[in-house]
């Protein structure tokens, strides 16, 4: 992979006309703006410009303002890469993002090379963080840890049905779901179809016809939610009454609107709905008197930021990235909207828990998600 190779640090610290000093933290937001998840892009954004909002209003850091600067990766790996090298050209050190594993492990190599601490909301596949590069972060879990939930939840509730395991060949897609399966053969419970799809596939109808010919009653999915509420949608219209259960990618409020009713009695995986948390009444609150409700990754954003600033902080200087990442890991745990934040020498949080979600129809009669 080539890298944008930088011959000296650029400075933040700029000039302005008048002949006053002014510097600016440069916060890097990255993930898919727009194209089909564009609705994680924007917790993305929303999250992070709300706590760059609120630090900024507490004085910033160390005397400094924080800054927002967005990359639109539209999940592509290559566009990820492409992001990076902007980032660094920018003088962007702290990176809030990718969303998708598959964009996230590539990009990160290229921020390790050029001094950018990296730390994402979403990204769960585990290699992200097993490499050993100086510069991983999460505030989210793993996959490894939400797969084995998904897996023994399954054995535990569905130990007679005939299973299809499926996947989008992306590194979360199918690493999830290759945890799941481990934890279920090693339980006795062998899948009748273990089948692989294409992120953007649009016509599932050979995959349901192969599923209702081996009888199958639970579809295990590794993807998204693009993919699949077609699934869904497709599997009611082909009369295969089969639940779908999956993983953290689902937790959108669009997986109802792609698939229709089709989406009651899905199951996913997740971690405790973080707008329940005690300490993020106020910010959620906040959020939803601006119009925008504050699901899934809007929070994980947000502490992502709160992180960074307050490491940031205790280091006593943003110039090093690779110094305010080892304050990450030592000096926490770090205090948050999501509660007390802690990491291990890897990068990854501390405190990791997954439940499971079913999705109902709410008192407006809406489809969403729901923790069992």
């Amino acid at each position: 992979m080539k890298k944008l190779l930088l011959s000296a640090v650029v400075a933040t610290s700029i000039v302005a006309p008048g002949g006053t000093a002014w510097a600016d933290i440069l916060i890097g937001v990255a993930g898919p703006v727009t194209g089909p998840n564009a609705a994680f892009g924007a917790q993305f954004v929303k999250g992070a410009q709300r706590a760059v909002a609120n630090v900024n209003a507490a004085g910033g850091v160390l005397g400094e303002k924080l800054k927002i600067v967005i990359g639109d990766d539209v999940s592509d790996p290559k566009q990820g890469i492409s992001v990076a090298n902007k980032f660094v050209a920018d003088g962007v050190r702290y990176v809030v993002g990718h969303y998708n594993s598959g964009v996230s492990i590539p990009a990160s190599e290229v921020y390790a090379e050029n001094g950018v601490l990296q730390i994402t909301p979403a990204s769960t596949n585990p290699q992200f963080t097993e490499r050993g590069l100086w510069n991983t972060f999460r505030t989210c879990g793993r996959d490894d840890q939400q797969g084995k939930v998904a897996g023994e939840y399954i054995a535990a509730k569905f130990h007679g049905d005939k299973i299809a395991i499926v996947h989008d060949k992306t590194p979360y897609g199918q690493g999830i779901v290759d945890v799941a399966k481990q934890v279920l053969n090693g339980s006795g419970i062998e899948e009748v179809l273990y089948e692989g799809i294409t992120a953007g596939e649009k016509d599932f109808s050979a995959l349901i016809a192969k599923m209702k010919n081996a009888g199958v009653t639970l579809i295990y999915f590794g993807g998204l939610h693009t993919e699949a509420g077609l699934i869904m949608r497709q599997s009611a219209d082909q009369g295969l009454g089969a639940t779908l259960f999956s993983g953290d990618g689902m937790v959108s409020s669009e997986l109802a609107s792609i698939a229709g009713d089709a989406v009651v009695g899905t199951l996913n995986t997740f971690a405790p709905d973080p707008r329940r948390n005690p300490a993020a009444k106020e910010v959620v609150e906040t959020f939803r008197a601006a119009g925008f409700e504050p699901e899934a990754y809007t929070l994980y954003a947000y502490i992502a930021v709160q992180i960074v600033a307050a490491a940031i902080e205790k280091t006593g200087s943003a110039d090093d990235a690779q110094k305010v990442a080892e304050t990450i890991r030592a000096g926490g745990p770090w205090s948050t909207v999501l509660g007390e934040i802690g990491y291990d020498d890897k990068g990854d949080i501390t405190r990791p828990d997954y439940v499971i979600y079913e999705w109902k129809k709410g008192e407006d009669g809406r489809p969403t998600y729901f923790q069992k």
